[in-house]
């Protein structure tokens, strides 16, 4: 049996929707909520009206004076009075010709007066001998009472207009105070025209392992009767953790339409408002939403903004937005019952911050890692990625692939459509493997720069680089040597590009002390052959002691420090916090010691082949750039062959 659904209370909704179907019109006469309610508008009409009576009761005395009775017998005797109407002692008159006013401020033609009631002097018979015309109706005409209800009111019919525009262009749909001070435009539901493209497992590839994990969800919404025959209830929420750029937005769109259900995508940031109690309204009418539709699918990016771990430090004492939209969340997936067939997917970069009540089985229950692929799954993206881009008969998306290790989907998506608007700008028919290896360079290295700088700081340039690169060529087991360069990229004056051969998982301690001596390679290339010091080397000194520090205080490389996490989390955060004085004493001591017997090594290697640095800066200088090949070459090195 279906849960009831409350209504909708406005088509302006924080989310947007795919495959639902389109909503009824509303019927004639539908009322809108107008923000601060009817009270407020009822009030404000009230003061308006008063306002306007005010207004109106100087307009209606016109501007005939009133003049005394005395000169008003006065101009009947001279035979000036043409008409007049009484009522009672009251007398409103016309003049034949025009007299200054009593306080002389103009003249005037219709005047006004009162006739005193001791007054005896036959005024009938003055009239009648002086022809002048007693009128049945007023000399100077009052509006009537409708009229001026109706002039009285016409204000107020404008501010009820006004009112409504302006609730129509600000209103949020969730109630007055989130509406006239959250988002000025807010999102409208995207809605897929009927038999529109739906994203589908088709288009999602290198995370094969991960589309398996929701393949049960797809095949739940397509046959949840088999399930239910079972006893078997699906999870009610999956957990998409991942590095930035891995595909977890798209995979959920992949699987609402792959099982083509109403897809709900909200980001929870959107959730939030200053307005406390405005985000668990929208939390409420999302769900609602997502059960009309049932079966659907809920999914929310980025939902560490709201799922943060709750503590006692709370800014608000633990009634803020965030908590309270966190806790309608909460409570939303615990009544959902399985015959409902709606599932929340959420993604986010940090799963290990998330509140425990949030990822406890009967919410998400299932937590799928979104890793970057491997080798295989980086080609099957670029072909993704190229399908609709004309490609030369030289381009191998395999050589590509086995040059960007560690690289996500949104990176070789990005990778793709920069080669595109290279050959767009070379006038170019197709893309050819030239423009993928630029814009490959262009991605990793960044843009070059045409920067003028004078001979001596070129050599010292070409040196440092080829301490890097000579280095990576002779250690054991290092990354090869991809591409050397002096020219300027970014915010580099030179680039050195190491990429394995192959993906790496685990790493040795052998290995990453190459890493370090191949990054101090360009300070002691510096060292040895000037002997000084330049700020070139600061990049390489974050990754130095970045990597320092992980093997000392993280992965147990060090005797003294132990077979221990000194340092488990974020190191810049912890670092001091985490770990005793004496065993931080310890971390600074061992990282020290690593880096010196690293430089030290790295001094020794390139005096001990001096010729071949010297060669490389040579051909440096002559060349700007240097390929692998030929780096290879000119260094005299044998290169490694290539893991498959």
């Amino acid at each position: 049996m279906s849960n009831p659904v409350p209504p909708r209370k406005a088509p302006d909704q924080p989310w947007r929707t795919e495959g639902t179907p389109p909503e009824p019109t509303p019927p004639p006469g539908g009322r809108r909520k107008l923000p601060g309610g009817w009270w407020s508008l009822a009030l404000a009409a009230l003061i308006v009206f008063l306002i306007a009576n005010l207004v109106l009761s100087f307009y209606n005395k016109g501007n005939e004076p009133t003049i005394s009775y005395t000169e008003f017998s006065r101009q009947v005797d001279d035979g000036n009075v043409t008409k007049i109407y009484a009522k009672g002692d009251a007398i409103q008159g016309q003049l034949k010709t025009s007299q200054e006013k009593p306080d002389g401020d103009g003249k005037y033609t219709k005047f006004k007066t009162q006739r005193p009631v001791f007054a005896d002097d036959k005024l009938w018979d003055n009239l009648q001998k002086h022809d002048v015309t007693v009128t049945a109706s007023p000399v100077v005409q009052e509006r009537s009472f409708l009229f001026n209800l109706l002039i009285s009111l016409a204000p107020m019919i404008l501010l009820v207009v006004l009112w409504i525009f302006i609730a129509r262009r600000m209103g949020s749909g969730m109630g007055g105070a989130g509406g006239m001070l959250g988002r000025k435009t807010p999102p409208k539901p995207v809605e897929l025209v009927p038999g529109g493209k739906r994203t589908t497992f088709a288009d999602v590839a290198g995370i094969d392992e991960v589309a398996g994990e929701v393949d049960d969800v797809v095949d739940f919404l397509k046959n949840p009767d088999a399930y239910r025959r079972m006893g078997a209830k699906m999870p009610r929420g999956v957990l998409l953790a991942g590095p930035p750029g891995t595909g977890k937005t798209l995979l959920a769109r992949a699987v609402a339409g792959e099982a083509g259900v109403p897809f709900f995508s909200a980001s929870a940031s959107e959730f939030i408002e200053m307005i406390v109690g405005v985000g668990a309204s929208r939390v409420r009418e999302l769900f609602a939403e997502a059960r009309k539709v049932a079966p659907s699918i809920i999914f929310i990016d980025e939902i560490d903004t709201i799922g943060r771990s709750r503590s006692g430090g709370s800014a608000m004492g633990g009634h803020d937005e965030r908590e309270q939209t966190l806790n309608q969340i909460l409570t939303e997936m615990d009544g959902f019952s399985g015959s409902e067939g709606v599932i929340v997917i959420a993604a986010t970069n940090r799963a290990d911050i998330l509140d425990p009540a949030l990822t406890r089985p009967g919410r998400f229950d299932r937590v799928v890692n979104v890793s970057p692929p491997d080798r295989g799954g980086r080609k099957a993206i670029l072909e993704i990625h190229t399908r609709e881009i004309p490609l030369a008969p030289d381009v191998d998306l395999t050589q590509v692939a086995r040059t960007t290790p560690g690289m996500t989907g949104a990176d070789l998506a990005n990778l793709a459509n920069e080669a595109a608007l290279l050959a767009v700008k070379r006038k170019q028919a197709e893309v050819t493997q030239g423009d993928l290896s630029e814009a490959l360079e262009k991605v990793q290295l960044g843009a070059e720069r045409s920067l003028v700088m004078p001979y001596e700081e070129r050599r010292r340039t070409a040196y440092h680089e080829s301490g890097h690169a000579l280095l990576g060529m002779l250690r054991p087991g290092a990354d090869p040597v991809r591409k050397i360069t002096i020219v300027p990229r970014g915010r580099a004056l030179g680039v050195t590009l190491s990429t394995p051969d192959a993906d790496r998982y685990a790493y040795t301690e052998a290995y990453l002390r190459g890493r370090i001596i191949g990054a101090l390679g360009g300070m002691a290339a510096e060292h040895v052959v000037y002997d000084v010091i330049t700020t070139g080397s600061e990049n390489d000194l974050e990754q130095v002691t970045n990597l320092a520090r992980g093997m000392v205080a993280r992965w147990g490389m060090s005797e003294r420090v132990g077979r221990l996490s000194a340092l488990p989390n974020d190191a810049q955060q912890a670092y001091g916090l985490a770990a005793a004085p004496a065993t931080l004493d310890s971390i600074d001591h061992e990282m020290r010691r690593i880096v010196d017997e690293c430089y030290e090594e790295a001094c020794q290697k390139l005096r001990d082949h001096r010729g071949q640095l010297d060669a490389l800066a040579e051909a440096l200088l002559a060349n700007e750039t240097l390929e692998e090949a030929e780096a290879y070459r000119i260094a005299g090195v044998t290169r490694m062959a290539k893991e498959v």
